[in-house]
């Protein structure tokens, strides 16, 4: 087994090759599973090939982030990897609680 494997089995405390095998599907998947789901998404909003490119841009970098991350709970559910893609995301929401509170208190010490 190669180094970079048994550094991430080790890292996530994945024991199995199957399981990490599932994990790495499972990411595999989530990824592949954005491509499809943009274009339904943008049109279901209303962008067409006449939207400002900046926008799409923007756009893009709003939503896909949040479908990957309902994609990786998705997919990890039917992979029967769910525990571990939603510890994953409450590590996530905890680190995301935490810079946005320290931004929020920085700007409420300047005022």
């Amino acid at each position: 087994m190669s180094g970079w494997v048994k550094k991430l089995k080790t890292k996530w405390n994945v024991e199995k090759n199957r399981d990490f095998i599932l994990i790495m599907t499972v990411f595999s998947l989530a990824g592949m599973g954005i491509m499809f789901e943009r274009k339904p998404l943008f049109h279901l909003i209303g962008i067409t090939a006449q939207t400002p490119l900046l926008f799409k841009i923007f756009l893009y970098l709003a939503t896909v982030p949040f479908f990957y991350q309902l994609n990786l709970l998705v997919f990890g559910f039917l992979f029967g990897q769910f525990p571990f893609f939603w510890e994953k995301e409450k590590r996530l929401g905890r680190f995301f609680k935490r810079v946005l509170s320290q931004i929020l208190l920085r700007q409420g010490g300047t005022g």
